[in-house]
């Protein structure tokens, strides 16, 4: 069973005692909070109330007409939804502060900082702390129970299994918790953080992962560009070296070779439910899978007993092969350019029953989403031309800016044009259920995955 040990008893050596006292100082604050509240007049604020022992808690003020979207739960309170700030001296970055509407009447608090365009990350609501106040304006206490329910919820959802040990434990806002990205693999937390309030708060994190059920080693992963816009330059820290490059994962019954310092943080858990999906469609089929990285929807398509598989990969796929023990006759990756191979078939006449397309990031931001629409287009007139009449073909988009501007499925239906072949969309999927979305912040949305009839 996946449960986060209590928090008592003795932390690990390398834990400093900074974090072991902040850690404890949590029951002190709950009592303090919960009687705070028990005597506060029903029309006042919980965190109004608990602010009065903060000593130089700055305020936050909301313009006018910009308080609802962050009432209802967006966790990033940009700067121009920002009317002035009250405190004296000013806030720094990682500092705890009050967010409030035009009458100053808070509305939750979050971590201030002074130099990202997300002026603060909302990490509760005032509707929130007046129902249980034991986590408020106490980040400690927040993040082990931020933590705690990220670990249940996996653990509702089977997570670990007996024949599945790599999953996403904590998926940033919608885990609540914005910047911080924690996947398990085997016995490894890989920790990928984005947030200035995520490296100060590094030990305590790193305590709390270390308490998850079956997890021996943590791999800490900064994202240093993003961070870099948050105001921390980190290009010169080294992190210190890891006992281990690579481990071994179970999905869904395939063992993969993992590489501790390759793409992301290594995996791509989101694909698991769509990858399955494919092992159910392989069966005496002829399967091509582009862009593959560690080749999971090729490896799935040769355990669901495919005739025949390729797949585009890196040598890191070949490995996975002799570790499934899977007939190397059958199935095998070649390196290349995915547009070079696709061109090479089409010339050759070579079609096959169902094709996979999962290509890397093409619309990192908004401002690029016309031209990756181009190359998508493209992509996927090649990729339905090797298709063979009334054949499937699985094609993928992990650019958050063409999920969200629902702009993915009229480029396929573009594709299929310039291809000069008809499809009909048979299922419309997204990342696996391990990766939850806040629809209060419909941003977090970046998978799209359409499984297509071309005829």
């Amino acid at each position: 069973m996946l449960r986060l040990r209590a928090c008592g008893g003795t932390a690990p050596a390398s834990v400093p005692a900074l974090v072991r006292s902040r850690l404890s100082r949590r029951s002190s604050s709950a009592a303090y909070a919960a009687a705070t509240v028990a005597s506060a007049s029903s029309s006042s604020s919980t965190l109004e109330d608990l602010a009065a022992e903060h000593r130089g808690l700055a305020k936050v003020i909301l313009k006018k007409g910009k308080t609802q979207i962050f009432r209802d739960g967006s966790p990033m309170v940009y700067s121009g939804a920002v009317n002035r700030i009250i405190g004296r001296p000013p806030p720094k970055s990682g500092d705890i502060v009050l967010v409030a509407d035009g009458t100053e009447k808070p509305i939750g608090w979050g971590l201030y900082n002074s130099v990202s365009m997300f002026c603060v990350r909302l990490m509760q609501l005032e509707e929130e702390a007046r129902r249980d106040p034991t986590c408020a304006l106490n980040m400690e206490r927040l993040l082990e129970a931020r933590i705690s329910s990220a670990v249940g919820l996996r653990h509702s959802l089977g997570l670990p299994s007996a024949d599945t040990n790599a999953y996403r434990l904590i998926n940033s806002e919608g885990d609540r918790l914005s910047g911080l990205i924690v996947d398990i693999f085997a016995d490894v937390a890989v920790i990928a953080s984005s947030a200035a309030w995520v490296e100060k708060y590094r030990q305590e994190i790193q305590f709390l992962v270390s308490k998850v059920n079956g997890v021996s080693h943590i791999k800490w992963r900064p994202s240093t560009d993003i961070l870099k816009e948050e105001g921390l330059d980190i290009s010169e820290h080294k992190e210190p070296a890891s006992t281990c490059s690579t481990v071994k994962v179970m999905e869904n019954g395939i063992v993969y070779l993992v590489s501790l310092e390759g793409q992301k943080t290594g995996f791509y858990a989101d694909q698991r439910e769509n990858r399955y999906i494919i092992s159910l469609l392989s069966k005496d089929q002829r399967v091509l899978d582009l862009c593959c990285y560690s080749g999971g929807f090729a490896l799935n398509a040769a355990k669901g007993g495919a005739d025949n598989v390729i797949g585009s990969a890196l040598d890191l796929a070949n490995e996975n092969i002799v570790l499934n023990e899977l007939n190397q006759g059958k199935v095998s990756f070649v390196k290349g350019d995915a547009t070079t191979f696709m061109k090479g078939a089409i010339s050759e006449n070579e079609l096959w029953d169902l094709v996979i397309l999962d290509p890397p990031k093409l619309a990192p931001r908004k401002k690029v989403l016309q031209s990756a629409s181009g190359m998508y287009r493209s992509l996927n007139a090649l990729a339905m031309q090797v298709v063979k009449p009334g054949g499937l073909l699985m094609t993928c988009s992990c650019s958050g800016a063409m999920t969200q501007s629902g702009m993915f499925l009229k480029t396929i239906q573009g594709a299929a044009s310039m291809a000069g072949r008809k499809v009909t969309v048979l299922r419309q999927a997204g990342a696996a259920c391990d990766h939850p979305i806040d629809p209060a912040y419909p941003e977090g949305q970046y998978l799209s995955n359409y499984l297509l009839r071309v005829a």
